[in-house]
Parts: C-alpha cells; structure tokens; sequence
C-alpha cells in the first residue's frame, strides 16, 4: 500500500443508527477518547474489529454521500457532522 498514491485515501469509520448516538460520539471523540477503541464498541460495521478501518479506496467504490465527505477530509481530520447513508449515520476520520 503505497503512500499517498493518486487518487486513493485510506479512512476509518464509526456506523450508527441514530442521528443522536453519532453525534454524542463526535463529542466523546472530541473530549479527547480514543475513535478505534469508541468503533470497536459502537459500530454496525464488520470494520469495528479494526478499530474502523477501511483501508485504501478510490472514488467510485464507496456511497456517494460517504465518498463526498471522507474525500473532503484532510489526513487526520474527522467529519464534525454524522454523514447519513442508506446504512445509517456515519463518523468518517480520513487516516491516508
């Protein structure tokens, strides 16, 4: 997995089901908790055994609601704002 590749950012992510439970998330993060460690206890997603991690992708792979935010991201940076999918509210941290 080459560095900074074209077009390719690597992200992690927190799936919730409510509006409400993401952003009491984004301020649990915000004070300073870990984000891996609130994924592997909160998160929907298979990728919670990874602390959230989903590894590289291009654009075109993800939803386009999930791609617009993560792809606005800046390396370390995560979305203030739950992004609602079809899946449910996600928190997105772009990590590469």
């Amino acid at each position: 997995m080459a560095k900074g590749k074209a077009g390719k950012i690597r992200a992690s992510h927190i799936l919730v089901d409510k509006h409400s439970q993401a952003l009491a998330m984004i301020s649990r993060i915000a004070e300073g908790e870990d984000f891996g460690h609130i994924a592997k206890q909160y998160s929907s997603c298979s990728s919670k055994k990874r602390g959230g991690d989903l590894g590289w992708f291009t654009k075109g792979q993800m939803v386009p609601e999930f791609e617009r935010a993560a792809f606005a991201l800046s390396v370390g940076a995560m979305t203030r704002d739950p992004v609602k999918t079809q899946f449910g509210y996600h928190i997105i941290k772009r990590t590469g």
